[in-house]
């Protein structure tokens, strides 16, 4: 099991919402038991994987790597490549337990188009495990696309009054910045092969080869990077669609998408922002306005918050404010600023989707 542990957590979703194909749509109670049994299973799966962790937690490097670069797609060099660390294995262990109780919280919630919510709500725990795990910026960006269309359709079909506003303007925001990251990881693909011979979308073999780019090259990728990760997380002033996602959204999809979804944007900024482009995170006017906004998201957030009478909309903007800390934390580029901001990461996913399975209730 130890070898395969990363493709098992992040197939079985898959196969819950495969199964859920074969099931009738009349039979609402199989379709939920299935949906449940195999988030609960996502969850159970991944517990073996705390202590396999612990074992080896001074190791240095990735951990329980699955594949190899290149072997997927030889010809352009995209491979099935898995790793995980410290931080993205803190983000796996919430992810597998915020889609479990998502899942069980939508039980009674979710009447029409049941069969449909549930496959679309586990093949979006899949995109979200995927985009922890994946080694390799050409799975990533799969995974980081695949996960846009079931977020969608949650909030477009199963939403409030303004669900479709939300929805597109969710999906707007987000495709704009995953353009602008693709055009980045091209980037570095051309660049790496350009100083090696070899075409790579391995990103610890890309790691190796970012401190070449030139200085003026790497302040325009370090900002297309910025721009879909501030996005995701949602930096002030990029946070405008979190508010109208998380009022219309359904109240599982409302916890799951502040529990995991705008982590992958923190994530993004310690994992590809800051290991490609050093020297540019460390310009002291490039970090000034990385706090400033971070500090304004913090404010900002709080004294929106203060004054809204929709209860869901007052904990997205604290969202907004919480987030800030993580930004914050993760530029300070130091070891506590970024212990600290991956601690409130997980302590945000938890208080705030408790929050939202709260707010659900009483709605």
């Amino acid at each position: 099991m130890q070898n395969h542990i990363l493709s098992i957590i992040l197939f079985t979703p898959l196969v819950g919402a495969i199964l859920l194909l074969f099931v009738p749509k009349e039979n609402k109670d199989a379709i939920r038991w299935v949906a449940n049994i195999f988030s609960a299973l996502g969850l159970l799966v991944s517990i073996p994987l705390v202590p396999m962790f612990w074992a080896l937690r001074f190791e240095p490097g990735f951990k329980f790597i699955e594949g190899a670069p290149n072997n997927w797609i030889p010809s352009i060099g995209a491979g099935y490549y898995l790793g995980i660390d410290g931080i993205s294995f803190l983000l796996i262990m919430l992810t597998t337990l915020l889609g479990w109780i998502s899942i069980l919280s939508s039980w009674t919630a979710i009447e029409n188009r049941t069969k449909e919510y549930y496959a679309w709500f586990l093949l979006l725990q899949t995109g979200m495990l995927g985009v922890f795990m994946a080694l390799d910026f050409f799975l990533f960006f799969v995974f980081w696309e695949a996960m846009l269309v079931p977020m969608y359709l949650l909030i477009g079909i199963w939403g409030g009054p303004r669900k479709l506003y939300a929805a597109i303007k969710f999906f707007l925001y987000t495709l704009f910045g995953s353009v602008l990251m693709l055009l980045g990881v091209l980037f570095l693909y051309f660049h790496h092969h350009a100083v090696t011979g070899v075409f790579t979308f391995a990103v610890p073999e890309l790691y190796i080869t970012a401190p070449q780019i030139p200085y003026h090259y790497a302040i325009w990728l370090f900002f297309a990077f910025f721009l879909a990760f501030a996005i995701k997380v949602p930096m002030f002033p990029f946070h405008t669609w979190l508010p109208d996602a998380h009022v219309e959204a359904p109240t599982a999809g409302s916890v799951i998408l502040a529990g995991v979804l705008l982590k992958m944007g923190t994530y993004g900024f310690i994992r590809f922002s800051l290991p490609f482009f050093p020297s540019i995170a460390m310009n002291p006017r490039v970090r000034g306005w990385m706090i400033a906004l971070s500090i304004i998201g913090i404010i900002y957030g709080a004294l929106v918050s203060l004054m809204q009478k929709d209860m869901k909309k007052l904990v997205a903007y604290s969202s907004v404010s919480h987030l800030g800390f993580c930004t914050l934390g993760i530029f300070a580029l130091n070891p506590a600023g970024l212990s600290g901001s991956v601690l409130q990461q997980i302590n945000h996913g938890i208080s705030t989707g408790a929050l939202f399975l709260i707010v659900g209730i009483l709605y």
